[in-house]
């Protein structure tokens, strides 16, 4: 990094394959103090560079005082892009700071020719939507969130997340436990093999589980794909690290000054 009056301490609010890949950039570059900030939801983390924290800070107030209190000169939220109450809670405590927030959030999908998505604002729309577009239903929307469905009892769910979900499910309901990536071979042959006729999704992005989009649109099947919760007002997203790495590096020139 380029010279600081102090070694500039960086927030970065992580649990992703890119804030892990940002922490890598951030210790590489040296002369910067990097902490990443983990939930704590998932039991086996992938190895992370620099200092680690887990569990949540208390809300926007408890993050406030952590980010005082350690000195903090910059928070990057890298988290999951319907993560909203986290970076509601960053949004909040970077302005009661004074501090620079940058988002860092890989892009959403976009529909290719073939595809039949029926985008929605929610998991409670995507519930009101599955009846009429198919009985066996792949829902790939995470281990959370299950509730919103539990009521479609008329309907068969594969549920696949990469732990174990958490009640109230639906009643009827197979489990599958895997972490991507995925390829289009492996997901043709899990649509074919348990005859699935809608997929559900949330617009993640990323390649690493896209390959269920292609093989949806190769069997021709309804996607139902629930879209991103806003960003707070005024935030505004960079779509990868480089472009993070390279914002933080304008931060600490000499003679910056912060918008």
């Amino acid at each position: 990094m380029s010279p600081h009056l102090t070694t500039p301490h960086v927030l970065v609010l992580g649990g992703t394959t890119e804030a892990r890949r940002l922490a890598a950039g951030l210790t590489a570059r040296g002369g910067v103090r990097v902490t990443t900030s983990l939930a704590g939801r998932v039991a086996r983390p992938g190895a992370l560079e620099g200092e680690v924290r887990t569990g949540g800070f208390g809300g926007a107030e408890g993050l406030t005082e952590w980010l005082r209190a350690q000195r903090v000169d910059a928070v990057v939220d890298a988290t999951h892009p319907f993560a909203a109450g986290i970076t509601a809670n960053a949004a909040r405590a970077a302005t009661a700071t004074g501090l620079p927030l940058l988002v860092l959030r890989r892009p959403g999908w976009r529909a290719a020719p073939g595809d039949r998505w029926h985008p929605v604002p929610s998991l409670g729309a995507a519930a009101d939507a599955l009846p009429a577009l198919g009985r066996r239903v792949l829902l790939t929307t995470g281990r959370l969130g299950l509730s919103a469905f539990a009521h479609l009892s008329d309907l068969h769910f594969v549920v696949r997340s990469v732990e174990p979900p958490e009640p109230p499910m639906p009643p009827g309901l197979e489990v599958l436990l895997a972490r991507g990536p995925f390829t289009v071979a492996g997901e043709l042959e899990l649509l074919r093999g348990h005859r699935i006729d809608v997929l559900v999704t949330k617009d993640s992005g990323g390649g690493a589980t896209a390959a269920k989009l292609t093989a949806a649109r190769e069997l021709g099947l309804p996607v139902v794909v629930v879209r991103r919760p806003p960003l707070p007002e005024g935030v505004t997203a960079l779509p990868d690290e480089t472009a993070v790495l390279d914002r933080l590096e304008r931060l600490w020139r000499p003679g910056h000054n912060p918008p």
